[in-house]
């Protein structure tokens, strides 16, 4: 009964171990911190949607802050104190959605950092196209590119 009972503990300390690590990475941390609200493929059904989708959130991003250290250092200020103010995305996103609330308290510095670095090198797919509802209209060419 001893050796089950260890056994038991064991792997139970080991999948818990593994669980950790996986968070740890910076998708297994975007699952954790913001995949609730923002999913990583485009969305099947819109009525269920409670924030844009990574693809499209990183498409904006990348056009106004195409050098990537700017665009972490802008995503993780926005993350944790989110204003109209800094807001990237189309104005019709903030009127359906609502401004993304401060994540304080929900996810580090650090942890971001590691997030949108990641999100910065994955999103959007090379084939990604937008759903084409006015993007970026006299937008100009962004603020990482000197405007």
């Amino acid at each position: 009964m001893k050796l089950k009972t260890t056994l038991f503990t064991l792997g139970t300390m080991i999948a818990l171990t593994s669980s950790a690590q996986a968070t740890e990475t910076a998708e297994g941390l975007f699952d954790t911190k913001c995949a609730i609200c923002h999913t990583k493929t485009r969305p099947t059904d819109m009525t269920k949607v409670l924030a844009p989708a990574l693809m499209g959130v990183m498409r904006h991003v990348k056009m106004e802050y195409p050098n990537k250290d700017e665009a972490v250092k802008f995503m993780v200020d926005y993350i944790l104190e989110p204003s109209k103010e800094k807001a990237i995305c189309m104005p019709k996103k903030i009127e359906r959605f609502g401004l993304m609330p401060s994540q304080k308290g929900n996810v580090t510095e650090a942890e971001l950092t590691k997030i949108t670095s990641w999100m910065f090198d994955n999103y959007p797919p090379a084939d990604f196209r937008g759903m084409g509802q006015g993007n970026r209209e006299g937008k100009g060419q962004g603020r990482g590119q000197g405007n």
